[in-house]
């Protein structure tokens, strides 16, 4: 029996001090690297970011396990790791997006490319800070250094001049147009809830800090990367297996909309955990102020906060806001279409209530309904829209009036209206059907 593994326990009996030498090999050796110079940009691979990735979260894990969160002597060599593991998984996403970014096939991704790449510059320079304070904190807690570094060549880019030959045509899945209409009516309802944040145009200093945490936090950004992260499953899973490269254009430019705004709430998260958790609140031990004091003077605080918020945040908006036409389209394209006679409320008509009711319905599945009235048709989307059409069916007494459009909303505006529309004849509201409980 090896000498080392204990008969009732099954595991390797070896010191704390050798095993943080093992836990800090690899991850030392990039921190030589990435002490050995200014580094050019094409240095920091998604290879790179990776190993910096897996070897900080190894040592953090095994620095927690053993207290270092509670010991003065090791808390400033676990917040490093922590600090090094955040910025590298947000360097990883931006990556992603540049290598991907030419077969996204968005509009207009100049400004877009250049502020890339200057996020991934604040991204690579708070590394290159943080490098060498990590080597003199091993130093200064006995952690044998190691004698060689990581190369350039371990680390190459995953791009090259070659492409492997498409073999397989996506044209032939069969293409569900149930699917795409979903996703295409997820998309819209991801970017209206996202509105929240809506940010259009840089912030200054002043104005992020105000915002950040109170509005835009991890816990917030994390929440709409799950739900994006699941649109684009479902998509790729339902509607296109294959790559960027072929197949339906409309489709995968949709998908490309989608899946960089994944990426960028990806790297966001990231950051802003390491802004909340590590720049932000320092606790209330002085050993936790002086560590968060370091961290800041090697991470810029503001740096951090504007990459997140007039990089990450804008353009997130951007993308989901330019998104929106491309996924009506796709919508309307898609979707079942029918016809359906009601009755009007009664006995106030079609004044505010009931045309908010209808046009929240509309709004919610996102397809395309029309009010018809005679040769008249008035968009069923608009509050203002159903309102004029009100006026048309006062005045001409009419009694019933047809809807058009998408099955899935006509279904739901069948049922309101035999709840006439949500209220008495009063005009007073009535508890809605179960079915339509996301107007309440």
């Amino acid at each position: 029996m090896n000498p080392c593994v204990t008969a009732d326990e099954g595991y390797c009996e070896i010191s704390f001090a050798e095993k943080v030498r093992l836990f800090s090999f690899d991850y030392l050796k990039c921190c030589i690297y990435l002490a050995s110079g200014p580094l050019p940009a094409a240095a920091f691979t998604k290879k790179l970011y990776s190993e910096l990735v897996s070897t900080s979260q190894v040592l953090e894990d095994f620095l927690d396990f053993h207290g270092a969160k509670n010991n003065s002597q090791w808390y400033c060599y676990r917040e490093l790791a922590a600090a090094v593991r955040h910025l590298s998984l947000g360097g990883y996403s931006q990556k992603h997006i540049a290598n991907r970014l030419i077969f996204y096939d968005l509009p207009q991704t100049e400004e877009f490319s250049d502020a890339g790449r200057k996020a991934a510059g604040f991204v690579n320079s708070a590394l290159m800070k943080l490098a060498p304070v990590i080597i003199n904190e091993a130093k200064h807690l006995n952690i044998p250094i190691p004698e060689h570094a990581f190369g350039p060549e371990d680390f190459p880019g995953t791009t090259t001049g070659e492409m492997l030959p498409y073999s397989i045509d996506d044209e032939s899945k069969d293409i569900q147009k149930k699917h795409i209409v979903k996703i295409a009516s997820e998309f819209l309802g991801i970017s209206t809830r996202f509105d929240q944040l809506g940010l259009y145009e840089p912030y200054s200093i002043e104005e992020i800090r105000q915002l950040v945490p109170v509005q835009v936090n991890e816990v917030a950004i994390r929440r709409f990367e799950m739900v994006v992260h699941n649109l684009q499953s479902s998509f790729d899973t339902y509607v296109i297996h294959g790559g960027f490269r072929f197949g339906d254009r409309k489709l995968k430019q949709l998908r490309s909309h989608f899946s960089v705004v994944f990426h960028l709430l990806q790297m966001m998260g990231r950051l802003l955990h390491l802004y909340e958790r590590h720049l932000h609140e320092a606790g209330y031990k002085n050993i936790y102020k002086q560590v968060q004091d370091r961290l800041a003077a090697l991470v810029d605080p503001d740096q951090l906060l504007e990459c997140t918020v007039n990089y990450g945040l804008y353009y997130a908006c951007h993308y989901l806001s330019t998104g929106k036409e491309l996924a009506r389209e796709i919508l309307n394209e898609n979707i079942e279409r029918g016809r359906i006679e009601v009755p009007i409320p009664q006995k106030l008509g079609f004044h505010s209530r009931p045309s908010l009711m209808v046009a929240k319905i509309v709004q919610y599945y996102g397809g395309q309904v029309e009010l018809v009235i005679g040769a008249d048709r008035f968009d069923a989307s608009s509050v203002l829209d159903i309102q004029w059409a009100g006026g048309k069916i006062q005045k001409e007494n009419i009694e019933r009036v047809n809807f058009e459009g998408d099955v899935r909303a006509l279904k739901d505006i069948e049922i309101l209206a035999a709840a006439n529309y949500g209220e008495d004849t009063m005009g007073k509201g009535v508890p809605l059907p179960n079915e339509l409980k996301y107007l309440r």
